[in-house]
């Protein structure tokens, strides 16, 4: 990438990679994305359902009523769905890391292949990735406080490529991820807030609310309130709307809330479905600042290992690592090569 590319052509190019292998995307974000919603929804529909016969059931068989075991039928009843739920939002997870990689390969080929590879980059730093979510989750719980907002966008935009340094440069710490995306940023945030601004309202907000918009006037968020009206129904919506009242706003009635929540569902899957639009836009910008900055590499580091790409060092060193287990190691060696 050249060194003069200006942040719109960024984002133009990450589009252009984007809509380029966009049925692959679809296909590979398809379970991490519906598989959450799968999970929770089971986990609600088991809940509900119980919830309507355990009176019943009670009377049939008193043991229910102990509290142990009740417990463990409540454990058993939401096991099915939360055990979905967390291996797709898991995946989702992974994919922050795991798109990244691919962006060589789009990039000399223009189309992304070896999805499992990529993945299993990420996958076999588990202990690291996770700390770094506990970091971000961190800064999640800190931005919901509204005296923080500000303070939280200009944090955001120092610390937007934590997870493009965490897949490029492996020999970094969660916390030097952080003050690696510190120090590429600093000098270029007007750029990156610019870049910010974009994708953020493509993504969170013209998208979803387009989509919404054509569901509308197809009747597919009526087809889907409908068929939800009857869960929603069971909610206690006379007294929600008393106390609105009390406060003079408006009050509440079942059609809203069931369309509210199906416009509100609609966007968030069209927000998790466009993640890797956002990842290879960050990654190219990654790529982009990179290359004006001169990196101080740690002296334990060989010479040898300096001249090369920091994926290919990963890929090496998981190679010799997971040499004894039933891994085909040439299927990470692919995932950095152009496609035949």
């Amino acid at each position: 990438m050249a060194k003069n590319t200006t942040p719109l052509e960024i984002f133009a190019e990450s589009l252009r990679l984007y809509f380029s292998n966009f049925d692959k995307f679809i296909k590979y974000m398809t379970f991490p994305v519906l598989g959450q919603l799968l999970g929770l929804s089971i986990v609600f529909l088991l809940t509900l359902m119980v919830s309507k016969i355990l009176p019943n059931a009670i009377q049939s068989f008193p043991l229910l009523s102990n509290y142990g075991t009740f417990l463990i039928v409540c454990i058993l009843i939401i096991m099915p769905g939360m055990i979905i739920f967390t291996k797709a939002f898991w995946e989702y997870l992974v994919a922050y890391g795991a798109i990244n990689s691919m962006l060589e390969n789009m990039l000399k080929s223009g189309k992304v292949y070896d999805f499992d590879a990529h993945t299993e980059l990420i996958k076999r730093r588990t202990i690291p990735y996770v700390g770094l979510w506990f970091l971000f989750g961190i800064f999640s719980l800190i931005s919901i406080n509204p005296l923080f907002w500000v303070v939280s966008v200009v944090f955001a935009i120092y610390f937007v490529l934590v997870f493009q340094i965490f897949t490029f440069e492996p020999e970094l710490s969660p916390i030097g991820c952080v003050k690696r995306s510190l120090e590429l940023v600093k000098g270029h945030f007007g750029s990156t807030l610019m870049l910010f601004a974009l994708i953020g309202a493509l993504t969170y907000v013209l998208v979803p609310e387009i989509i919404n918009k054509i569901c509308g006037y197809t009747y597919i968020t009526k087809f889907l309130s409908d068929l939800i009206l009857p869960i929603i129904n069971q909610l206690p919506i006379s007294e929600w709307s008393m106390f609105l009242v009390d406060y003079h706003l408006p009050a509440l009635n079942s059609e809203k809330i069931s369309a509210f929540f199906v416009s509100i569902l609609i966007s968030q899957i069209i927000i998790q479905y466009t993640l890797p639009l956002r990842s290879i836009l960050w990654s190219l910008w990654y790529k982009k600042l990179n290359n004006n900055k001169i990196r101080v590499v740690n002296s334990s580091i060989s010479r040898k290992k300096k001249n090369k790409k920091p994926s290919e060092i990963l890929i090496e060193s998981s190679n010799k690592k997971y040499s004894s287990k039933k891994l085909d190691r040439n299927i990470l060696r692919r995932a950095m090569e152009k496609e035949d």
